[in-house]
């Protein structure tokens, strides 16, 4: 099957240049292919990657910017080789929308590792040689490949920030096994990630510590959250009792921190993951060497594991903490975003508010 959906005006959001500022913009999807599913948006969550990319911080974004990659909506029209999806189904859309489909981490479903470079979601290059335009607009059109089906009665606006947020901390907790009952997690920073890393590792049995600069979060992380310990990184005292008592080490913060401090915390042969963008890593050798300890990176997952979390997520009843707000409010939102001012996803109704 396919459509003039691409003679129809999609309307979104878009910054025209580096200021970041949203407004307002119609452009044309392209066409449904014989692979493509079209999707009525309702939900998008918003990212840090929303205030990186509309702003230029990565110095190649391209405008118009329809920003956006944390995408549930419904299936309106599907593709006539479409077999996993029909009109109807609640339907998600993450950080990539292609991938090359022959590379090695291709063929195990690890797309977003694609050799070629998987075509992010917003401001990349599309299949038609267009500039990906998502999540803050009406529709999209995307390979059904790249495509989830959100569980039956998972609510719509809590699964989107699993397409990025969600999937950017399980991720690293699946490749390092940090989800073995009685094992000890660290929680560095308590934002969007943070506080789905937390939920995840309670989840798995892990005896979670988060650890902020805010000692205003220790209320909800221990009782809101259900974290087992709270710790003031900057009180030196805190920080020495818990030397060489955890398991694992998650980073989902983008300042800088002391890792050589953060390091001594893990036994022997722990792990500190890096999912957070601080602007240098630096570190005494000796504090990996001499304890075996590791320090690694992570971004998002593929589509076989993205699936598998939604499935665990609704299974496990996990839900993001999320502000749903109106499209009108994206620029209030993202600058509220850079000031940390947010508890602990937004998530845009376009749905009812994108007119």
């Amino acid at each position: 099957m396919t459509s003039d959906a691409g003679n129809e005006n999609c309307l979104g959001w878009a910054a025209r240049d580096p200021s970041g500022f949203l407004s307002p913009y119609k452009f044309n999807r392209r066409n449904v292919g014989v692979d493509d599913v079209s999707i009525t948006i309702t939900h998008c969550g918003v990212c840090y990657a929303d205030v990186a990319w509309t702003r230029n911080k990565q110095g190649h974004s391209k405008y118009p910017l329809v920003p956006g990659h944390e995408i549930v909506g419904i299936v309106k029209e599907v593709g006539s080789n479409v077999q996993r999806f029909k009109a109807g189904d609640h339907i998600g859309v993450g950080t990539y929308v292609n991938s090359c489909r022959e590379c090695e981490y291709c063929d195990d479903r690890r797309e977003v590792q694609c050799s070629k470079g998987a075509v992010l979601t917003f401001d990349g290059i599309d299949t038609d040689g267009t500039v990906t335009k998502e999540g803050y607009s009406s529709y999209i059109v995307v390979h059904e490949r790249y495509c989830y089906r959100i569980p039956e009665n998972y609510p719509s606006a809590s699964a989107a920030p699993l397409l990025c947020a969600g999937i950017t901390v399980w991720s690293p907790m699946m490749r390092h096994n940090m989800n073995q009952p009685g094992k000890s997690l660290g929680v560095i920073g308590l934002g969007g990630l943070g506080h789905l890393a937390v939920k995840f590792g309670k989840s798995f049995g892990l005896k979670v510590t988060v650890f902020s600069t805010s000692p205003s979060k220790k209320d909800e992380a221990l009782n809101l959250l259900g974290a087992d310990n709270f710790i003031i990184s900057s009180n030196n005292d805190e920080m020495k009792a818990m030397e060489k008592s955890l398991d694992f080490l998650i980073n989902t913060a983008s300042a800088d921190i002391p890792f050589d401090l953060y390091l001594s915390l893990l036994k022997s042969e722990g792990v500190l993951s890096m999912v957070g963008f601080p602007s240098e890593v630096k570190f005494n050798p000796a504090s990996l060497i001499l304890g075996m300890r590791s320090i690694s990176g992570s971004i998002t997952g593929g589509t076989k594991q993205t699936q598998e979390m939604l499935d665990y997520c609704a299974s496990h009843e996990i839900y993001p903490n999320i502000d749903i707000v109106p499209i009108q409010y994206a620029n209030e939102a993202l600058e509220r975003l850079i000031k940390k001012d947010v508890k602990y996803r937004f998530v845009i109704d376009i749905a009812s508010s994108l007119k």
